[in-house]
């Protein structure tokens, strides 16, 4: 099935169920990072001001969760509450600005089982 038919169908779904009262289902936006080829300094160096963006995105609710993985490619996982969110995060972010972000990739996750 081509990944744009998997969505519209997954969409569907969700809004049936949503309208049956059986759950809900909260879409949220997942962000990987992969660390860029030998930036690991460039990492440390731009890390407080990366952090301070997360902090902030977080204090008003944008963004739920981040983290690092621990196994190989380096990298990290951030979930926010909207597209809109996760796309202003990057486009200011001093990761992707200053080249410490060798790949990323932003997908939809349908959160089912939220609080």
């Amino acid at each position: 099935m081509h990944p744009a038919d998997r969505a519209q169908r997954v969409r569907a779904i969700i809004t049936a169920s949503e309208s049956d009262g059986d759950q809900v289902v909260r879409m949220r936006y997942v962000l990987f990072y992969e660390l860029a080829e030998g930036a690991g300094g460039l990492a440390q160096e731009h890390f407080p001001a990366h952090r301070a963006r997360l902090d902030a995105f977080h204090e008003r609710g944008d963004l739920l969760l981040v983290g690092t993985f621990t196994d190989l490619p380096m990298g990290a996982m951030a979930v926010f509450t909207s597209r809109e969110a996760a796309e202003e995060f990057m486009a200011d972010d001093p990761f992707l600005l200053h080249g410490v972000v060798g790949e990323r990739r932003l997908r939809e996750w349908d959160e089912i089982l939220a609080p």
